[in-house]
């Protein structure tokens, strides 16, 4: 078994209606003056804004507020955020959104607490935060998992360059995961989550080493669950249970525990979608379901054995006597088949793009960060193998 750290100091509260809890959790915290940062006008329109910051007045606390985060959130977002915070003595920052939210606070809390550098440097990799302000969110999407994790992803409009950043001093105090408050999300934004999530898993779950039997299990388990799960919600938005178990899962899937013993994961997917969320645009979980299964197939000779062992504890296939190659493509083909059904894209054409040549020698140009850097584990792959990748998924 190979050695491993796990740190998980978030809060979680769950359940219905606590959002209402917002303002006690943030006087938990002892700051003067709150940043409520949310996303569109459906946070306002829905009456949860309101409820949030009359349950910050409640408890006597000062707050200012600042909206408009869009997906695959903005850097000019981000430099509005800091400045906002530096002149209102802000020193604490609610979150109230998914991940695009969660990840937009979090670089505003590393921004405005490291005032002697240009935030972008953190995502670019030429600065280490020192320093973080505080922060607690309140989940309005079950995908990102942001609420629990270390990470952050941003999109820089100069070159439209999307990058992540990961620091444990900007895990959130608390999140707050209410699942009625994702009742009013589009079928299509509750399906990518659903994606997001498997895809934080499965990033964990495939790599080229010995792994531990116990994480395995948990993470075949949080697969299957999302699955059943993400097809109740096709035919039930209202459910429920289905939202709790996968808002739960969301944050399972990205906390560090289904990490554990695997040397940190994989990642190629989530390398190779960030190019495309941040030059196209796309829905993070959609782009995600777009190049799973040419990036399977183009690397699953490296070990066989472990995508036989996914299809036949997550989807039921079994492996008839040693030949691995054949359970493996069959395992590959029914996760693309559950993409299908749940309407998710299962290569380019079916996300809306049809990209040219040069698009993918550019995507692939940057995803290699100007070909000086290698992507995966599973299988290392250089730029012309994510050229590779982009064209088969885009066949």
């Amino acid at each position: 078994m190979r050695g491993f750290e796990l740190y998980t100091p978030t809060k979680v509260v769950f359940g219905k209606d606590t959002h209402l809890q917002a303002g006690r959790l943030v006087k938990e915290q002892n700051c003067k003056k709150v940043l409520v940062h949310y996303g569109s006008q459906s946070a306002k329109k829905s009456g949860l804004l309101d409820q949030v910051c009359e349950s910050l007045k409640q408890e006597g606390i000062d707050y200012v507020s600042l909206g408009g985060v869009v997906p695959n959130p903005r850097l000019s977002k981000v430099y509005e955020g800091i400045e906002l915070c530096r002149k209102e003595g802000v020193d604490f920052i609610l979150a109230v959104g998914g991940g695009s939210v969660i990840d937009s606070a979090k670089a505003i809390a590393y921004g405005t607490a490291n005032p002697e550098f240009d935030v972008w440097e953190l995502y670019a990799k030429t600065k280490t935060a020192r320093a973080c302000l505080p922060l607690g969110s309140i989940v309005t999407i079950a995908a990102a998992g942001s609420e629990t994790s270390n990470s952050s992803v941003i999109t820089n409009e100069n070159g439209w360059l999307k990058r992540g950043y990961k620091n444990d001093i900007s895990r959130c105090k608390f999140a707050i995961l209410n699942p009625r408050l994702t009742y009013s999300l589009p079928q299509y934004q509750t399906e990518s989550g659903c994606v997001d999530i498997l895809m934080h898993t499965m990033e964990r779950y495939f790599v080229n080493l010995e792994t531990m039997e116990i994480v395995d299990g948990m993470s075949e388990a949080l697969l299957q669950t999302v699955i059943y799960n993400a097809r109740i919600l096709m035919k039930e938005p209202g459910n429920y249970n289905a939202r709790a178990e996968i808002m739960w899962a969301g944050s399972l899937s990205h906390n560090g525990l289904m990490g554990c013993g695997t040397g940190g994961g994989d990642w190629a997917c989530h390398q190779l979608e960030h190019e495309l969320g941040g030059m196209f645009d796309v829905a993070h979980g959609a782009g995600l379901a777009a190049v799973w299964g040419s990036w399977a197939r183009y690397v699953y000779q490296a070990n066989p054995e472990r995508f036989a062992q996914f299809a036949t504890n997550v989807f039921g296939i079994p492996c008839d006597g040693m030949d691995f190659d054949k359970t493996a493509l069959a395992g590959i083909e029914a996760m693309e088949d559950f993409f299908r059904s749940i309407q998710m894209p299962t290569n380019l054409r079916e996300l809306g793009l049809v990209l040219t040549d040069k698009q993918i020698q550019e995507l692939a140009f940057k995803c290699s960060f100007e070909d000086t850097r290698t992507i995966g584990m599973f299988k290392q792959l250089n730029r012309k193998d994510m050229e590779k990748i982009y064209h088969m998924a885009n066949a």
